[in-house]
């Protein structure tokens, strides 16, 4: 994977989202934040996500989609559970995923920040290809920028956010990171 001068990663699926504007001047991009999600909760492979970083989501749908079909969030990436990554903000533009947030004494989290969306849940093991895609992502997003540390969104927003949930293997990750940085 290479990050294009644009902030857009060659070979994802690019999907626009409208939930971003522009990072504060001078902002730079030093936090990896991983999430999970899924929609309906506990369901994979549908549009649910897509059309709710995208402002299409239908809340007759699904019951649950009643309940949030008026947020406005969105992810710079979506890792699907087949290991396709799907992009829908610019690296270079802060897209809205991290909320509420404070990562060592620094609040807004979105300015110097790379959102990225596991389809998946607390409560279900993440795919191969997943972490493989992860793997691949991450050391791209660190050869193009000075990323000092990647968290869970739940480290950043305790009590608040769980995700990416207990079935996250952290270092697995981290091996397949190392194996990536090797290569």
């Amino acid at each position: 994977m290479r990050i294009a001068d644009d902030g857009r990663i060659d070979g994802a699926c690019q999907l626009s989202s409208p939930n971003c504007d522009e990072r504060p001047p001078g902002t730079r991009i030093e936090l990896i934040v991983i999430h999970n999600i899924s929609l309906p909760p506990g369901e994979f492979g549908g549009p649910g996500i897509v059309d709710l970083f995208t402002n299409r989501l239908d809340p007759a749908t699904h019951p649950y989609y009643a309940t949030i079909a008026d947020l406005r969030v969105s992810a710079h990436f979506l890792i699907r559970r087949d290991g396709e990554v799907i992009q829908f903000v610019p690296c270079g533009r802060r897209a809205w995923h991290a909320g509420a947030s404070d990562w060592r004494g620094r609040g807004r989290c979105n300015d110097f920040s790379i959102g990225i969306e596991l389809e998946g849940s607390d409560h279900t093991p993440f795919e191969n290809a997943q972490y493989a895609a992860l793997a691949e992502l991450t050391r791209a997003l660190q050869v193009r920028y000075p990323i000092a540390d990647i968290v869970g969104h739940s480290d950043i927003a305790p009590g608040r956010k769980t995700d990416p949930g207990p079935h996250f293997d952290w270092p697995r990750y981290r091996a397949l990171l190392d194996k990536t940085q090797a290569a």
